[in-house]
């Protein structure tokens, strides 16, 4: 029965795609769901887009482990970055209507700045495809052992890639609304029962260490330290990325792009809770798992009947090509536009649409060749953002939030951040290497907007 639900599910989305297929005339529609998306739909797009093996595998394999503190990352940094974005950086994001966030780095910086923005881009993409690649792999094959996982994984990648590659946008929208219910509803019913088995949720607290509910780090620096870059790995470094800039864009109005944004980051905490009670639940009910990744769906296939199997592999399911698809189709889009379109000096609306799918083929294959070989989930979605938050976060603020915009200093933040980062990474510091990153961006934004500033002055 699970094997038939499984072809079933991947059969259901690939004629979504097909559907919205139908919707595609352009390359706005294709990239941006022709800006028409309603409350509704932008709001479980931006949510079900985030809401992945992360959230799901990852965060609660890490509260098994250490509790509240070894989740600050995801969850808690990921709502606060959903949080920030329709407070601080919808409204103006939107007005500037805008294609994809290489043109935002484009019109403030200027080409080199697009083209070094636009490779930092997709290349922070790759960790995140890849690990929702392994996830869909891992959950196949952990509920229907026959199937190899490496089979697993490309079968469900190639599903994700089909609709993606026939719908963009559209079919992203329309099939993360199904799943977001599925996911819901399906957390939701799984919880109840389980817990029930566990004695009861009140129960479960009670025998849980009260170490795991301490939310604050020790009272050292290190620990600190540590506590704040979990913050700002997601909570920052997610900000300055297409996916949540094409669900601002694609909004049918500015107060649709900022309210999904602040809803689905209330949605997303309180989603988020339920994985991470079952995996309190999962301490008390089996021994754990060697890879603590399948914690969740060790304890469903042990304790669970088949329909709540079902259920738990559907919202499961859900989750992770919502956000697989919606991963896929920003690089691509990133890809096509502002780095290989500039250099073909392609003009022609249809060929970009072409240029784009074409592009769709390209990152989900270098995705899944890192999926076949690294098996992290929580780490690749960590290194992601890292990237981003290092070498884009400064530049966007400096872009949005100041008058005046010097692409020397834009160009430098982005390089020293990266290089910061990076340096930071091999001789690995006890410093967190994203804070070193981000400091060094930072610095290179001030030390050199002053420099261009009084070198001005001295001309003058």
């Amino acid at each position: 029965m699970l094997l038939g639900f499984v072809v079933g599910y991947l059969i259901l989305n690939l004629l979504a795609g097909l559907y919205a297929s139908r919707r595609v005339k352009k390359s706005d529609d294709f990239i941006l769901a022709g800006r028409k998306l309603p409350l509704l739909l932008a709001t479980t797009t931006v949510f079900a887009t985030w809401f992945g093996s992360e959230t799901v595998m990852g965060a609660s394999a890490e509260m098994a482990e250490h509790g509240l503190r070894g989740v600050i990352e995801d969850p808690f940094g990921a709502s606060l970055c959903l949080l920030l974005v329709g407070v601080f950086f919808a409204r103006k994001l939107y007005r500037m209507n805008l294609l994809t966030f290489g043109d935002f780095y484009k019109i403030c910086f200027g080409r080199k700045a697009e083209l070094f923005a636009g490779i930092s881009l997709v290349v922070s993409y790759i960790g995140w495809i890849a690990a929702q690649m392994v996830a869909m792999g891992l959950v196949i094959h952990t509920f229907l052992p026959e199937i190899n996982i490496q089979l697993a994984i490309i079968v469900s990648s190639l599903c994700v890639v089909g609709y993606t590659w026939l719908g963009g946008l559209w079919a992203v929208s329309i099939t993360d609304f199904v799943q977001t219910v599925l996911i819901i509803v399906g957390l939701i019913i799984v919880l109840i029962i389980v817990s029930d088995a566990a004695g009861g949720i009140g129960h479960v607290i009670e025998q849980t260490p009260a170490s795991y509910f301490r939310f604050f780090p020790d009272n050292d620096w290190t620990s600190w330290v540590g506590w704040f870059a979990a913050w700002i790995t997601i909570g920052l470094g997610s900000i300055p990325q297409q996916d949540v800039f094409q669900r601002v864009m694609a909004s049918d109005s500015e107060k649709t792009a900022v309210r999904s944004s602040l809803i689905a980051a209330g949605m997303y905490l309180t989603v988020a809770m339920i994985p991470l009670l079952l995996a309190l639940c999962a301490r008390q009910l089996i021994a754990a798992p060697g890879d603590s990744q399948l914690l969740l769906t060790e304890l469903i296939r042990q304790k669970t009947g088949l329909w709540v199997q079902v259920l738990f592999f559907g919202a499961l399911l859900s989750a992770i090509m919502s956000t697989a698809s919606g991963a896929l189709l920003a690089p691509s889009v990133i890809l096509s536009e502002n780095i290989v379109r500039p250099f073909l000096k392609i003009k022609n609306d249809r060929a970009l649409l072409r240029l784009t799918r074409f592009c769709i083929i390209i990152v989900a294959c270098i995705a899944l060749a890192m999926a076949l070989v690294r098996k992290d989930i929580y780490e690749l979605v960590g290194e992601a953002s890292e990237i981003s938050l290092v070498s884009l976060f400064v530049p966007l603020c400096a872009g949005l939030f100041l008058k005046s915009r010097n692409e020397k200093a834009a160009l430098v933040s982005m390089f020293s951040g990266f290089a910061g980062w990076i340096i930071a990474r091999f001789f690995e510091t006890e410093f967190p290497p994203m804070l070193i990153g981000t400091g060094a961006s930072l610095a290179g934004m001030i030390l050199f907007s002053v420099l261009c500033r009084r070198s001005a002055a001295s001309d003058n």
